[in-house]
């Protein structure tokens, strides 16, 4: 990991090995992408030819290590991991793809600026049932502190989640239970973070869920999460403001989108390329 030092503040970055690993798998003179997945392609099991599992995994270990400067691609990398144990054309040429994509800016990086505050915010969402292979949702979260990225993640529900609703509620409890740890982080660094800790959400169905106190059917199969987040709020700890989608900066990690709100929502997030 490489660190960059200005005025501006501090970039991390993994150029070297960006380009190292474009070199060893022969996509360094390739042509660049904007993009890294096709927004019209739904990832499935089994589809077109079966290719080298060994070079897949390397491929995608590399990768995998990649995203720790790299957000943009998070989404990407955590669809191809999903199939490293029995990988095939669509999912290889998705992961050259990804390459050709990183061709186009090696250099991108998070960059971390000078703040006078150290608040805490989050911005959780979810893709519901976007798998064709068991209709598992895809949950995102990202983190801020003083205003610069300090954690996200894409990854697959462990359920199936019964509506839209369902499916970002548990996003939700899980970007609680990463904003409470950085809290808690914090605190054990003799900081004090200004409360209460800021959730953005896109549903308003699922904060209605968090902050309705009744029990009905449509919250039974959530039921943990929403005494977990319930308890949260009435403590003062969470709050969940609604956020419009066209401003949802973890819309990224959970799905494909266009190049135009990709770029956008990559600026949101700090990515900067001292390169450029």
């Amino acid at each position: 990991i490489e660190v960059a030092r200005s005025k501006q503040g501090i970039v991390l970055s993994q150029r070297k090995y960006t380009i190292d690993l474009l070199a060893k798998t022969g996509t360094l003179g390739s042509t660049p992408l904007d993009t890294l997945l096709d927004a019209n392609i739904k990832f499935q099991a089994e589809v077109g030819k079966p290719c080298d599992r060994g070079r897949y995994q390397r491929l995608v270990g590399k990768l995998i290590y990649l995203a720790h400067t790299r957000p943009d691609i998070a989404y990407a990398v955590s669809v191809v991991r999903q199939y490293m144990h029995n990988p095939y054309s669509i999912q290889m040429d998705s992961v050259i793809r990804i390459l050709r994509y990183l061709k186009g800016a090696p250099g991108k990086g998070i960059l971390f600026q000078k703040q006078d505050h150290i608040k805490v915010k989050a911005f959780t969402d979810a893709d519901w049932a976007n798998s064709p292979d068991d209709r598992r949702s895809t949950s995102g979260y990202c983190a801020f502190v003083g205003g610069n990225l300090v954690a996200w993640r894409s990854k697959k529900q462990d359920v199936v989640a019964r509506n839209s609703a369902d499916a970002k509620f548990r996003a939700m409890a899980q970007g609680i239970c990463e904003v409470l740890w950085i809290r808690r982080l914090l605190g054990e660094l003799g900081l004090s973070v200004p409360e209460p800790l800021m959730l953005y959400s896109d549903s308003k169905s699922a904060i209605n869920i968090a902050h309705n106190p009744v029990q009905h059917d449509r919250t039974k199969n959530v039921e943990i999460d929403r005494h977990f987040i319930k308890e949260k709020i009435e403590a003062g700890l969470i709050c969940t403001p609604f956020i419009p989608s066209t401003e949802q900066t973890a819309d990224m990690l959970t799905k494909a989108v266009h190049r135009r709100v990709f770029e956008h929502l990559c600026t949101k997030l700090g990515m900067y390329d001292i390169h450029a």
